[in-house]
């Protein structure tokens, strides 16, 4: 992997503040003071569906099931042990799909009777995500958070899974509360999403040291980086959006019109595509933070992956601490 330049915190257009324009003399022109929230969620469902869609030939399993499988291998025996809890969860995400996976496999080492017989595949097993759940012993909670609550969006996702469950209040993943710091016999372990490249270094150093303090563990997972073939990438899922857009928005106008007539959605994904490449951070320069934070890291354990979840030219980079 050759990074091509260093990281740069340029702005996404979704974390980009409008303006207003006032005429010295005529009219004041308002431009609403934030990207606009319906077109944003269009853009959002677009990023759920490129970490839960499957490109046939292309890719083995989704992102999100790459996840679970990163997940499952990584924390082997102790994947059981913690609460999984999203702190920038958005509208859901991929973690309601991450749960499923992840509970799927679990159930599925329970009817194998090993918890090595997926190991040749990483992890991974030939049957849906859905098609079996762990049993409530066996299976892992996960829950939804952000600064943003999504209150409507998580209530339907968490109606479909008992093992999913999420935080109405607002959570600064700076400063979690306590409720969120363990509890029940169970350790805390942190999800990142597609979400960490969006700090900048100082509010980053604040997280992973609120998370140092008072988590058991963290995984930070990107479908991007800065490389060349990440760019080529984000260009094609651009160009797969006008492809696929009819036989998952169909019933949605307003998407079909800001595809195709006024493309600003596929436009917003490469753009903000791109710039989440600059901004993210490679394995080595997470672990530098970490020892920058202001917390201590004895006693922690920090791996970290490259997995392609696009062929050729797509990889999700990920980084897993967990407290010893």
């Amino acid at each position: 992997m050759v990074l091509i330049c260093p990281r740069i915190h340029f702005y996404e257009i979704n974390d980009q503040t409008w303006w207003r324009y006032t005429h010295p003399t005529v009219m004041t022109l308002l431009i609403p003071s934030r990207f606009p929230q319906y077109l944003r969620e269009k853009v959002q469902s677009c990023l759920t569906l490129c970490w839960t869609f499957r490109a046939p030939l292309l890719q083995k399993v989704s992102p999100a099931e790459l996840v679970a499988s990163t997940l499952y291998r990584t924390l082997s025996e102790d994947v059981t042990k913690y609460t999984y809890v999203d702190f920038c969860a958005g509208a859901g995400g991929p973690t309601p799909f991450i749960e499923k996976d992840l509970n799927a496999q679990l159930s599925s080492r329970l009817m194998n009777g090993s918890s090595g017989s997926n190991a040749d595949n990483k992890g991974l097993t030939p049957r849906s995500p859905r098609s079996a759940s762990a049993t409530s012993s066996e299976a892992v909670k996960f829950v939804l958070t952000d600064l943003h609550p999504h209150i409507p969006d998580w209530t339907e996702a968490s109606k479909k899974s008992e093992n999913l469950s999420f935080v109405s209040d607002s959570v600064d993943a700076a400063n979690a509360p306590a409720s969120l710091n363990g509890g029940e016999g169970r350790k805390i372990f942190r999800l990142y999403n597609l979400a960490f490249h969006h700090f900048d270094d100082r509010l980053g150093s604040d997280i992973l040291r609120n998370t140092i303090e008072t988590a058991d563990g963290f995984g930070i997972f990107e479908l991007q980086e800065r490389t060349i073939s990440s760019l080529i990438t984000i260009f094609a899922m651009g160009l797969l959006m006008f492809a696929i857009t009819p036989f998952y928005f169909w019933r949605s106008p307003g998407h079909l019109f800001f595809t195709y007539i006024i493309p600003i959605i596929p436009f917003v994904l490469v753009f903000d595509g791109y710039i989440s490449s600059l901004r993210t951070r490679s394995a080595e320069e997470v672990q530098a933070l970490m020892k920058e934070c202001g917390a201590s890291c004895d006693g922690w354990s920090v791996k970290s992956g490259h997995e392609q979840h696009t062929f050729p030219t797509g990889y999700m980079t990920w980084v897993i601490g967990v407290k010893q």
